[in-house]
Parts: C-alpha cells; structure tokens; sequence
C-alpha cells in the first residue's frame, strides 16, 4: 500500500474518532445538564384512580379505556418533543478550497446543533500533504473559540434556519 493511501487512510481513521469524541462528550453533556437542571417538557404524572377529578376538574377515564390511553400518549408525545429539542438535528455543510493549489474543495466545515443553537462545528482543511481537523463547541450559535469564516457561514445557514423561535 503506497504512503498516500496510508496516510488518507490515516486521516480518515483520526476524523472517525475525533467525532465519536465529540458525540460522546455531548451525550455527557446533555446527561449532565438534565440531571442539573428541570426538563422543559412536562412530567407524566401519576395516573388518578377512577372517580378521582384531573386538573381540569373533570372525572378521569377508567384505565385502559380509548380516551385514557390517548391522554397518556399525549403525555408521552409532550416529552418526547421536549427531548427531541435538545438533540443534535440541524446540519450545514461549507466546502471551500483552504489552499489555492488543491482544488476541488476539498475542505469544510460543518455545523451540528439542536433548536437551542447547542452543538458542534467540525472543519477539515485538506492540502496536498496533509489534512487537519478541528472541532468547536458551539452555545446559543457562538463559540468561545475563533470561528473561521466558513464555521461562521454554516453557523448563520442554521440560524436563519431556526428562525424568529431561537434567541439568539
């Protein structure tokens, strides 16, 4: 096997680890943050006894009928989509050619964030001889590292994105 397809293959194997780094650090992250903080989707409460009135004064249908299994998978959907806000969902993808001489755009940088503009940015610069990977956490769509103007580009691509709904 040439040096070449030694070295690519190298390369390939180092971005391949360095973004499971990064996914694992963000499921501790977000394992972390939920655990120190309440969730934002309500919790399921206890299921009342038949007879028993709800919040809304009503009496409460018997367990196990049509309209009870549909308050609860209400509930449940309710939580589900509290928890689907926090994962890692929106993805924008720059190529751009680092270096003159390459072509191709061969480079890029690419922005993973949840609806709270929460996530990652990855880049790779590729030249004839080598290739470097960065990654960048990302808060409310900024980073306290210097963003490159291409981690910037995919960034904006995903806050125009998120719309008038995310602060930012």
């Amino acid at each position: 096997m040439s040096s070449t397809l030694a070295g690519a293959f190298g390369i390939a194997a180092l971005f391949v680890a360095v973004l499971a780094l990064v996914f694992a650090i963000q499921a501790l992250r977000a394992r972390t943050s939920t655990s120190d903080k309440p969730t934002s989707a309500p919790v399921p409460e206890a299921p009342p006894q038949p007879g028993q009135t709800g919040q809304s004064g009503q009496a409460e249908p018997k367990a196990g009928t049509v309209k009870s299994e549909l308050r609860r998978l209400s509930k449940e959907l309710a939580i589900a989509r509290g928890e689907l806000k926090e994962t890692l969902q929106h993805l924008a993808v720059v190529r751009y050619d680092a270096f003159g001489e390459t072509g191709g755009k061969l480079s890029w940088s690419v922005a993973l964030l949840d609806d709270n503009g929460d996530g990652v940015v990855l880049t790779s610069i590729n030249s004839r001889a080598d290739a470097r990977t960065y990654a960048k956490e990302i808060k409310s769509f900024t980073s306290d590292s210097k963003l490159s103007p291409e981690e910037e580009e995919a960034i904006d691509a995903l806050r125009k994105e998120a719309g008038p709904t995310v602060e930012s």
